[in-house]
């Protein structure tokens, strides 16, 4: 099987499937509990299980990397050593606000972690991005400014937010970044207005667009949020999967590529005795 298909970040080429990491790092959206056992199950090892392949398909490039979860980057090695592939690495710093001189030297530290984990691609985390969104003015305060920052550690400035708005707000304003982050998912999980206007939004962009929660959270089949995301965005934009296991990882991949060539997925099926009168077995 040939290499996942890619797109470009500026000059980065990067796949158009992207790997998540709330299924590596414990936040399910769902349960304490769920939570806890992500955390408990997602050894280094068993992360660069994962990652392993993932990579071997092309799939080469990690959304939510970050200083504080060392065994992550282990892991990213790992699967790096067993498939001579680099990892593309996509992070997400959280910034202090209140714009003292202490929050600008904090911040410039916060990013200084990120570059040399060897982030290419900085994307301000939800918490950050939609804290700064001001509907009234139609911009993202001082997002300018941290754009700056990023770029003159060499990496690449991106929002990541839950907020449709604020890639509608960056392009106005000309906001020098790279891509946006957008909920997108059948459901409508997570999502602050519609759907279709959702869609419509990501259509209008400028810039390409990473679409994430396309399961939401586990609430809807793999098989439905691949062929909702794949049939709905443009060929430039991207879709942030996550999974627990390597078959998982093996099964979105041959999902997608199933849907792109138009053909029936060879993803061995779930088997209970309520389907066993369909196919005879």
């Amino acid at each position: 099987m040939p290499d996942f298909p890619r797109t470009m970040i500026e000059d980065l080429s990067v796949p158009r499937m992207l790997i998540g990491t709330n299924w590596f790092l414990g936040f399910s959206h769902q349960t304490h509990a769920k939570s806890k056992f992500i955390v408990e199950q997602m050894t280094r090892e068993r992360i660069a299980d994962v990652l392993e392949v993932f990579f071997n398909a092309g799939v080469d490039t990690i959304y939510g990397t970050r200083p504080e979860s060392p065994h992550l980057d282990d892991a990213i090695r790992d699967a790096e050593d067993r498939t001579g592939r680099k990892c593309i690495k996509m992070g997400t710093p959280t910034f202090d606000l209140s714009r003292t001189p202490e929050a600008t030297d904090h911040n410039a530290r916060v990013l200084d972690g990120f570059a040399e984990i060897g982030t290419a691609v900085c994307l301000p985390h939800q918490n950050t991005t939609d804290a700064l969104l001001d509907r009234t003015t139609r911009t993202i305060r001082d997002m300018d400014k941290y754009c700056v920052m990023i770029r003159e550690r060499g990496m690449i400035p991106g929002l990541s937010t839950h907020m449709p708005e604020a890639p509608v707000y960056a392009d106005e304003t000309g906001l020098d970044v790279g891509t946006y982050i957008q909920l997108y998912n059948a459901i409508g999980f997570l999502m602050q207005i519609e759907v279709d206007w959702v869609h419509h939004m990501i259509w209008e962009r400028s810039k390409p667009v990473i679409t994430i929660k396309p399961f939401a959270a586990g609430r809807l089949h793999p098989f439905v949020g691949l062929a909702f995301n794949w049939s709905t965005i443009r060929e430039q934009d991207m879709v942030c999967v996550g999974t627990l296991t390597p078959d998982e990882a093996r099964e979105v991949i041959e999902m997608s590529w199933a849907l792109f060539e138009r053909r029936a997925s060879a993803v061995e099926l779930q088997r209970t005795r309520s389907k066993a009168s369909i196919d005879g077995k």
